[in-house]
């Protein structure tokens, strides 16, 4: 097994909804590894959007704790947060500037030195195949270059955690396969991957390992082989299934 990069331990998450208390998490405990790709699945509300806003540093657990290198991310969030990137489920550009600007704008808000932003630019703009679009807006490109743009943007400042938010939905299967590409290439440079996603193919063929959630807690956690082999099922889909009809 790679080297320990998150430790999550019994995270909680409770919040008030007209009068109600709501345990969006009830007690979540993993460990994420330095270069794997690992999906957060479950159905609509089983936590796996708040564990993964969590882990992005976007809101607080009410309980519980995230190690990151051996210390509580709480300690040194801005330290933390730099070897983050995330991409949300719906872009988030700044209308005003170019594709390149908004790449730019990204590395200099991390603090790279405008050589280091131009270098890094010029090199994820060849990448993802950008460069015939640098001085567009990206409001005119379509769905597919959009996600290259969110993703070559959140990789500006080189993080080793790389947090993606149903990546793919709503794409052509070629752009989502053109996609998976470049989510294994990250792989292989070393960059950990955590994906939340509803289709049950792209975590079979992506991920490393998978977490299936279900109420606020772990159900299973292990690679699809194994858990099709556990369920004798043929297709990770027909796991999730199985699992979902137990309950």
């Amino acid at each position: 097994m790679s080297q320990l990069l998150l430790h999550i331990k019994n995270v909680k998450k409770h919040y008030q909804a007209k009068g109600h208390l709501i345990e969006a998490l009830k007690g979540v405990s993993l460990d994420i590894y330095q270069g794997e790709i690992i999906s957060l699945l479950g159905v609509n509300g089983a936590g796996k959007t708040t564990l993964s806003s969590i882990i992005a540093s976007l809101i607080p657990a009410t309980e519980g704790e995230i190690i990151f290198k051996g210390q509580s991310i709480y300690e040194n969030l801005l330290d933390y947060r730099r070897s983050l990137g995330f991409c949300p489920q719906k872009p988030n550009f700044d209308k005003k500037l170019s594709v390149q600007e908004n790449l730019y704008f990204a590395g200099r808000y991390y603090g790279l030195s405008h050589e280091a932003t131009q270098e890094r630019l010029a090199k994820l703009m060849d990448q993802f195949e950008l460069n015939k679009y640098k001085n567009d807006s990206p409001m005119i490109l379509s769905s597919g270059y959009k996600q290259r743009l969110i993703i070559a943007r959140s990789l500006m400042h080189k993080p080793s955690i790389l947090i993606l938010d149903e990546p793919t939905v709503g794409l052509d299967p070629h752009i989502r396969r053109h996609l998976w590409d470049i989510m294994l290439a990250l792989k292989a440079e070393g960059v950990t991957v955590i994906i939340t996603t509803h289709y049950l193919d792209e975590a079979e063929v992506l991920s490393d390992r998978v977490c299936i959630l279900d109420k606020g807690l772990v159900r299973n956690i292990d690679t699809p082989a194994n858990l099709k082999a556990s369920f004798n099922k043929g297709r990770l889909e027909d796991v999730f299934l199985a699992l979902m009809e137990e309950n």
